[in-house]
């Protein structure tokens, strides 16, 4: 076997030029397929690599393995109905992908929140910040091979999914976000749960640092590697951890508030050497941060309603539907017919776990959207990976891959 040409078909070759480089089509270079099923690469993600030794030279991920068409099935269904859908995106961040879904039907409709519900958005979505964070932590360490880690944190998810069950009553594809507020007000266990994991957690975030924060093998695995420049993670339109970690000072929460957050106070952690290391600092930061706001949000929580009133939009309580007609056939309309938006076109963004997350909506006045689309954080990081992983050891790329933190649902849809 003399080059890739020997390897490949002829038809092959002309699909990989602009790919791979010249050296590879003639053998000087190896190109080495990774995944789809790499447990690495967290999830059905594909990398085509060309390595000179153990260097990588390029990097060209291939994606499209989970698509599932969500946003295409979400133009065929009613505007309430549809929201079932947003779940199964980025499946560690449900309620986030809830929220920005009904900010955007709320702007399209001007649709009313009471404060009380967007209290509990906040709480909620940042428990769901924590969730994901866990979760990256967990697996993260584990590529990198720190087993511990991941048991651990996996032990405190378990406690979020309880709460998120508790006021839900599902674990992850939660639906609890409705246009106009939530779908009903929290149990009267909500309040105790919640305080008894802000008070457990914080001596948890302490463990997980005295494991790794200055373990030499770590430091190794993670100082110094997958270096992104402030300039480079603007231009690659990089959002989030990912952007932060390279010292942006750029959160949707402050910057654009939405949902009443301009009513917490938090501080947004951001790196100075835009590595794994730091990376890995900011969400460990963003942690704690959550669990400030989370606080907040439960000390000052508001009483009163969680849902709008407005009946053009959002129907009746159950407790009226015994003793009003007009709720009766209220419930009836929306629940047979929908609700139709004037026509019009809206964006909104949210500050997700991993980056911005927008919903860009379209009505043409019926009760089905004309067109949704979001703009997702792991579509975007995955375009910055052949950038970050340029130059490094192979065996150093199962460490950028999870410092990025991708969730393929949230990048195929």
């Amino acid at each position: 076997m003399t080059g890739l040409q020997d390897s490949v078909w002829e038809g092959d070759i002309q699909q990989l030029k602009g790919l791979v480089s010249e050296r590879a089509l003639s053998g000087e270079t190896m190109v080495l397929n990774m995944g789809p099923q790499h447990p690495s690469t967290h999830g059905v993600l594909r990398l085509m690599l060309e390595l000179d030794g153990e260097e990588i030279v390029s990097c060209v991920p291939d994606i499209g393995y989970l698509h599932t068409g969500i946003e295409k099935s979400m133009e065929s269904k009613r505007y309430e109905q549809a929201i079932v859908m947003t779940d199964r995106m980025d499946y560690l961040n449900p309620m986030g992908n809830n929220l920005v879904y009904c900010l955007a039907i709320e702007k399209l409709c001007d649709l009313d929140v009471p404060l009380r519900a967007q209290y509990l958005r906040v709480l909620l979505a940042e428990l769901t910040r924590i969730n994901s964070h866990l979760v990256w932590l967990g697996t993260h360490a584990l590529d990198i091979g720190a087993m511990s880690v991941f048991l651990y944190c996996f032990r405190e998810r378990e406690k979020i999914l309880d709460i998120f069950e508790m006021v839900s009553g599902q674990r992850m594809m939660s639906t609890y976000f409705r246009p106009g507020g939530l779908w009903r007000d929290v149990p009267e266990e909500f309040e105790p749960a919640v305080r008894d994991f802000i008070d457990y957690f914080p001596a948890r975030i302490d463990d997980y640092e005295r494991l790794l924060t200055n373990n030499p093998l770590w430091l190794d695995r993670t100082q110094g590697i997958g270096f992104l420049s402030a300039e480079d993670a603007i231009r690659l339109g990089c959002t989030g951890p990912v952007l932060r970690g390279s010292g942006v000072n750029w959160d949707i929460r402050k910057a654009i508030p939405y949902s009443s957050y301009d009513h917490f106070e938090f501080d947004v952690p951001l790196g100075t050497h835009g590595d794994i290391y730091d990376r890995y600092l900011v969400r460990m930061e963003e942690m704690r941060q959550s669990l400030r706001i989370v606080k907040q949000a439960l000390d000052n929580l508001p009483g009163g309603p969680v849902r709008s009133n407005n009946r053009k939009y959002v129907p009746p309580p159950r407790s009226e539907l015994g003793t009003s007609m007009e709720a009766v056939i209220h419930h009836f309309k929306l629940w047979t017919e929908g609700f139709r938006p004037p026509k019009g076109e809206v964006y909104v963004r949210v500050e997700s776990p991993r980056g911005e997350l927008g919903c860009y909506l379209v009505s043409d006045g019926s009760p089905r959207p004309w067109r949704v689309h979001f703009r997702t954080p792991s579509f975007i990081h995955l375009s910055a990976l052949p950038h970050i992983a340029r130059g490094h050891l192979i065996a150093d790329l199962v460490g950028i891959i999870g410092t990025i933190d991708i969730v393929l649902g949230d990048a195929d849809r």
